[in-house]
């Protein structure tokens, strides 16, 4: 017999009554019944119910058995009763007698209990991690991830690319985030870094003349944490092709992606890739209020700034004074009610703004009946079934005329406006529109935040679904609003869209071949065609404020090899921790990563970070600075 088991915990059916077996594993849980001591046993892959009585050799020693113990029992496998029976569990027919013991692990008094579904603070769960870890829903977490890196792997070899690993060290590259530092022992007072992705490493794959490459790679970066995001690593599909168009690059990657919510999502629906829309930057920050849209909820926002110029609202009349400015509404079918509207404008508030201006329409005092309002509702609906424009216009002013906007803002600017708002957003009776102005970027990420409450609270946004959009015309460029510097928006290494000619213009009119894939409010891919010519290269970081000199010194590699016949390239990231976390329903990245640092980006566990000892200083030529 095998010196620790026959079988694993989840193996053992009724076909083994009266076959002698060995388990090991944990105790997951005891149950004394007058002196009959039930234990659930577990290991990796399920649960055995043992039993142990005082005609058993080992009654005693088993009495003294607790919770998390690693024990291996011997014993003869016996049929439970049919009242008894657990439909649940793979093993709920048997259960085993136990005839001998050995404990393997003696575990001490617990900080948290692995059965059960007890809540514990996020520092105790991550300090002492390997109990957590053994806990049911971090298992199938786990298991999860390790599954949709294997199904990854597949699709990718399926659609003829090959893995390569590239370096770990390597030199700094400025791709948006900060670098971790490593000390150089052998060249004193320098530095590699830990790579923020494999950028340049497998754009230089490509000048060599490897067609397609992929990796599972581990990318660094020293950033804020943040409920979906790593502050330290994370982990990627990294993929790159040489002579492909942007549209290739989609065309590869979105049956991967969906192929793998379709083999994980439990049935949640994923759309064809072939029908994912291609929304521009620009668009999705107005409509969406940001690049990363949950298109499972329908609302799109407008720009209604036409209809307060010149108001009697003064504050978005002045504020349309301004250049750059604009107001806009989020429409919030069936959100008409004072309720809603002062709940909605309470959420701005706390998210920074004085609050969001609204407007609701309810019924007029037309004589009409609830029961008509409804059945014009419905029609206004699926208004985008109806075939007939000239029909549905006559039962859309059918269905208007019986909303009477309320609200401050409909006094203030008339019935003139606000009418003109209501049909422009296609509103009507039991609807909401709020408004928000100034700045997009004084404002944007509360409105996009608003339409994704608004789409929650009333019902709007389609559960059990993953909705994908390409974003793409991604700027190269931004300005800084202090001090009017243009720097880099996105990846320095993608291609202008135009080329050089592009870079001729206004820095900030120039759209870049950069695509992100968004689902259900979330980034899950991100990528671009490569800017390959040298020449390109120079002057787009010449416009970020780069010199020649310093491109060639910090990107001397890649600079150097577009001087030897560089293909045209390009490829993209899929963010495996997040693309888990969206399988798993989970809303902290923490709950996919086996061993995630906290939010202060501390190991608890390990004690990481730590002080170095006055001997590795010495032997790195580093004095560490006391912080006041």
């Amino acid at each position: 017999m095998h010196a620790y088991r026959t079988h694993t915990c989840a193996a053992l059916t009724k076909e083994n009554v009266g076959d002698t077996v060995r388990l090991s594993g944990w105790v997951h849980r005891i149950r004394d019944h007058g002196g009959i001591l039930f234990i659930d046993l577990r290991d990796h892959y399920g649960v055995t119910q043992v039993l142990c009585d005082p005609d058993s050799p080992v009654f005693k020693e088993m009495e003294t058995v607790r919770s998390e113990w690693c024990i291996r029992i011997d014993g003869t496998v016996k049929a439970r009763d049919e009242a008894l029976v657990n439909p649940k569990l793979p093993t709920g027919e048997i259960e085993v007698f136990v005839r001998d013991l050995e404990v393997l692990g003696a575990a001490g008094e617990l900080p948290l209990m692995v059965f059960g579904d007890q809540e514990y603070p996020e520092e105790t769960r991550l300090r002492y991690r390997y109990l957590d870890l053994r806990r049911e829903a971090m298992q199938k977490n786990m298991t999860l991830r390790s599954d949709v890196v294997a199904s990854m792997r597949r699709r990718m070899w399926d659609r003829g690319f090959r893995e390569y690993q590239t370096p770990i060290i390597t030199a700094s590259s400025p791709e948006g985030a900060r670098d971790f530092l490593v000390p150089s022992r052998l060249h004193p007072g320098t530095f590699y870094a830990l790579p923020q992705a494999p950028q340049q490493f497998k754009q230089l794959i490509m000048v060599s003349g490897y067609d397609k490459y992929f990796q599972i790679a581990p990318c660094f970066r020293d950033e804020d944490p943040r409920a979906d995001r790593s502050p330290t690593d994370f982990y990627q599909l990294d993929l790159e092709m040489s002579f492909v168009t942007q549209q290739d690059v989609f065309d590869t990657v979105s049956p991967v992606i969906a192929g793998v919510f379709e083999e994980f999502g439990e049935g949640a629906k994923v759309d064809d890739p072939a029908s994912w829309p291609q929304i521009p930057y620009r668009e999705a920050a107005l409509k969406y209020g940001t690049d990363k849209p949950d298109l499972r909820n329908p609302i799109e926002m407008q720009d209604v700034s036409e209809h307060f110029r010149g108001s009697g609202f003064a504050i978005f009349a002045k504020l349309l004074e301004q250049d750059g400015t604009e107001i806009r509404a989020i429409p919030a079918p069936t959100g008409g009610s004072r309720k809603f509207c002062d709940r909605m404008n309470a959420f701005a508030q706390k998210e920074g703004l004085p609050g969001m201006g609204y407007i609701f329409w309810r019924k007029s005092d037309n004589s009409v009946s609830d029961e008509k309002i409804a059945q014009l509702e419905n029609e206004m609906r699926q208004f985008l079934k109806m075939e007939n424009a000239e029909e549905f216009q006559k039962r859309f002013d059918e269905w208007a005329g019986y909303a009477e906007p309320a609200g401050p803002l409909a006094k203030n600017i008339g019935p003139e406006r606000t009418e003109a708002i209501r049909r422009q957003l296609g509103l009507g009776v039991g609807d909401a529109a709020f408004f928000l102005g100034g700045k997009a970027a004084s404002f944007q990420r509360v409105a996009g935040k608003a339409r994704d409450v608004i789409g929650e609270e009333l019902g709007l946004t389609e559960k059990n679904r993953f909705a994908f959009a390409w974003i793409v015309d991604f700027p190269i460029y931004e300005q800084d609003e202090e001090s009017g510097e243009i720097d880099f928006e996105h990846n320095p290494f993608s291609m202008p869209q135009g080329g050089m000619a592009a870079l001729d213009g206004d820095p900030l009119n120039v759209l870049g071949y950069q695509y992100d894939l968004a689902c259900n409010g979330y980034e899950l891919v991100s990528g671009a065609i490569r800017n390959h010519k040298p020449e390109i290269m120079l002057k787009a970081f010449e416009l970020a404020g780069y010199g020649e000199d310093e491109v060639k010194k910090r990107f001397a590699g890649l600079y150097t090899a577009f001087q030897y016949g560089a293909p045209p390239h390009g490829g993209c990231a899929a963010g495996i921790d997040r693309i888990v976390m969206l399988l798993a329903d989970e809303a902290n990245i923490r709950e996919v990563i086996m061993f995630p640092m906290n939010q202060r980006a501390e190991d608890l566990m390990m004690g990481a970070p730590s002080e170095p000892s006055s001997d590795q200083l010495m032997e790195l030529s580093l004095r560490v600075i006391p912080q006041e």
